[in-house]
Parts: C-alpha cells; sequence; structure tokens
C-alpha cells in the first residue's frame, strides 16, 4: 500500500502577510508633514469662512467650511449688485447687505483680496471705498480678516497666478462640488476663502515645528 507525505508548502518572503498598520508607529517622515505633530494629535475643528471680492458696482461673497484634513464645504455664495444707484448709497448698501450676511450665515474669519490695479485714479478710489465699507462689515462683527493678492488666490484655488476668470470659476465648482459655474464675482470670493482655508492649514502644520 502506498504512503502519502504530508507536504508544507512555504510562502516566498513577498507573499508573506505583512503585520498589521494599526501595530506600527507613525513614521518620522509622517512626523515632519505634520509639523511634529501625529496625524491623531492634529485638530480636526471645522472653521467657517467668508470670501469677498470688493467691488463698487458688483461686491462677491462666498461662505465655505474647512477642516483640518483639508475637506472644504460649500456653504454659500452671491453677489451684491449695487449698480444702478448714486456712489454713496451703493457704498452703504455693500455695508448693510454684507453684514446682515454675517449676521446669517456666522463666519469665524475672514478673507478679502487687495486691490492694486484700477482703470484710472477715480476707479481706484471708488474701488477701495467699496472695500472699506466690506472691511468695517467684517471688522465690526469681529473677525479676524487676511488679505490676499489676486495671484496667490489664483495660486492656491487653480494652480496658477494668471489664471482666466472662467478657470477660477471651473475649478472652484470642482473643488466644493457645485452643480453649476458660480457667477465671476461669487467664484473669486469663493476662492478668496479657499485661499484663506489653504493658508490656515499650512500655518497649522508648521505651527507645533515652530514652537519646538
Amino acid at each position: 500500500m502506498p504512503t502519502t507525505t504530508s507536504v508544507t508548502k512555504k510562502w516566498p518572503a513577498w507573499k508573506r502577510h505583512p503585520e498589521p498598520a494599526a501595530e506600527f508607529p507613525a513614521s518620522a517622515a509622517t512626523v515632519a508633514l505634520n509639523g511634529g505633530a501625529s496625524p491623531a494629535s492634529l485638530p480636526t475643528a471645522t472653521v467657517r469662512i467668508i470670501g469677498i471680492d470688493p467691488g463698487s458696482l458688483r461686491t462677491g461673497y462666498g461662505i465655505i467650511e474647512s477642516d483640518a484634513s483639508g475637506q472644504l464645504r460649500h456653504v454659500a455664495h452671491g453677489c451684491l449688485n449695487v449698480s444702478g444707484q448714486p456712489f454713496l448709497e451703493r457704498i452703504g448698501a455693500i455695508y448693510r447687505e454684507l453684514k446682515q450676511i454675517i449676521g446669517t450665515y456666522h463666519p469665524e474669519q475672514a478673507a478679502i483680496e487687495q486691490v492694486f490695479m484700477a482703470r484710472n485714479a477715480d476707479s481706484a478710489l471708488k474701488l477701495g471705498q467699496a472695500r472699506g465699507a466690506a472691511l468695517v462689515a467684517l471688522l465690526e462683527a469681529g473677525l479676524p480678516v487676511e488679505e490676499y493678492t489676486a495671484l496667490q488666490i489664483k495660486k492656491a484655488a487653480v494652480g496658477g497666478g494668471h489664471a482666466a476668470k472662467e478657470q477660477v470659476q471651473s475649478m472652484v465648482r470642482w473643488l466644493l462640488k457645485l452643480s453649476e459655474n458660480p457667477q465671476a464675482d461669487a467664484a473669486d470670493a469663493l476662492a478668496c476663502a479657499i485661499c484663506h482655508a489653504h493658508h490656515g492649514r499650512t500655518r497649522q502644520r508648521w505651527q507645533p515645528a515652530v514652537g519646538r
């Protein structure tokens, strides 16, 4: 009667199951990328940001939420169209309407585009005053305000500082999962808020390392 031989198959080292990843601590590289903190120790709070694209005829606003993982969520956006009114009434309308929006959505931080170009001196003065009205509304509400150049905003939202308005609209729509492209001024405002969220996350990552 033939004998039966039991054979134990030995798997090559590359086919063996690795140890569970959970048993290993965070690597030094991971800790370094997180500014010296392990991923579990990073804050997870969500912050609500309002972005403003100032204008003496149309002022865009956009409100988003950003969490510590970098996830963005759209809250609201729109355009304050004050054209057709005398100039001083436009300034007052920007302030009042923006104040109402702040009271409705309760943002915690604000970002506004810096203005450094205008067609002529008169346009520059009017734009500056419209921006001032928006700033007063933000500061009166006690919001911390950061300013960003158009170059910084486009680079953060699109990846290039000289992107066309249509590119900004399309990228904002994609980032925030909107059903359609937002109006141009509102898109710029949302991009401003996105820029602030990215800068805030960068600062958050570096703070632990700087404090050591």
